[in-house]
């Protein structure tokens, strides 16, 4: 039978069986017996896996998880240090969001999240997608969890021609059909892992899918090619330049604005593509010694790197001793330009 409960039931039988192994996820057998997941952990896992790869965020949850092992702790961190373990996640406005959603749940809600989808609204950086995933997996509330694995799930077990991001009000509508009222967190992790795991982008696995006889697109052989999605526009090119100073041993760096791209991130000071910056940050002997490239999700981008030793006090930044700058702390364009740059500069003994 292919009716809504018939085919919930069948994912949620396979992924009794089959449900992926993470360190923010209590099982199926563990939620059986009455363990109840951590609403904070599956908050910090969700914003984490935004934009991401699950290989990607491990790591970083462990990390995190360790050092601020509940949201009280994580509100009361200072924003340096979380945007220093953020470093290299990316999409750089989640750190920020983060933070002032850990905050607001300790100051107006007594550190605890709201139970509901509407309540978790009304937190900083909580969205749809976000609200309903936490209510579901959190809280066992039929919300309708809809990410890029269940657009693609959904769309070749109906047959949505309709290209994306157009198609999503549709899949959506037909997705909420599906969610049961029974096990719903369950399920909404259920149909994530079965498109991460199967019914994946290229090569979908249809032969061992729970849900092979319902598929309509499989049926007609064009499983691989849906979801359709419109063409992306070509991505544009920004270039800009890096002042990379240092002198004897310390490094010049600057706290980046909290607004607009790398907000609160720790930086090189530079110019000419983010519309903050201005000019080199010292008088001194500047040497060009190549470029770095990185691609933003709206544009790539080209920066000449200067280094130069400073004599003269700058009018930008600090100079922070080799030994209390961490290279991990950058965002990743910085990174880059950081071991382009490290050949030149003079680290301290034994660094």
């Amino acid at each position: 039978m292919n009716d809504p409960e018939s085919l919930s039931t069948r994912l949620l039988a396979w992924y009794d069986r089959h449900a992926r192994v993470m360190p923010w996820r209590v099982s199926p057998q563990d939620r059986a017996a009455g363990i109840r997941p951590d609403p904070y952990r599956v908050w910090l896992s969700e914003v984490m896996l935004q934009q991401t790869t699950v290989a990607a965020v491990k790591d970083y949850f462990h990390r995190f998880t360790a050092r601020w092992p509940t949201v009280g702790a994580l509100a009361a961190a200072p924003d340096a240090e979380v945007m220093g373990e953020w470093a290299g996640l990316g999409y750089y406005a989640r750190a920020r969001n983060l933070l002032k959603c850990a905050r607001a749940v300790v100051s107006d809600h007594g550190g605890r999240f709201p139970e509901s989808r509407e309540g978790l609204l009304t937190l900083p950086g909580i969205g749809p997608y976000t609200a309903s995933a936490i209510a579901a997996i959190a809280y066992d509330e039929p919300a309708t969890v809809v990410d890029g694995n269940v657009e693609r799930v959904i769309s070749r077990l109906h047959l949505i021609e309709t290209p994306l991001p157009a198609a999503k009000p549709e899949l959506t509508a037909l997705a909420a059909r599906l969610t049961p009222a029974l096990r719903p967190g369950d399920y909404a992790q259920a149909i994530m892992d079965l498109g991460a795991t199967i019914c994946t982008p290229r090569s979908p696995a249809c032969g061992i899918c729970p849900w092979v006889d319902a598929c309509r697109a499989r049926a007609e052989g064009v499983a691989a090619e849906l979801p359709r999605k419109s063409p992306k526009p070509e991505k544009p090119t920004r270039r800009g330049t890096l002042w990379l100073g240092h002198r004897e041993g310390a490094i010049l760096l600057e706290r980046r604005p909290d607004k607009g791209l790398l907000g609160g991130m720790l930086g090189i000071p530079g110019d000419g593509w983010d519309g903050q910056g201005g000019a080199a940050p010292a008088e001194a002997d500047w040497q060009e010694i190549g470029e770095v490239r990185h691609t933003f999700t709206h544009f790539h981008l080209v920066l000449t790197v200067l280094t130069a030793r400073l004599d003269s006090p700058p009018t930008r930044g600090n100079l922070v001793p080799r030994q209390d700058f961490r290279p991990a702390d950058l965002p990743t364009v910085m990174r880059k330009a950081w071991d382009l740059a490290r050949a030149e500069l003079t680290p301290p003994p034994g660094v």
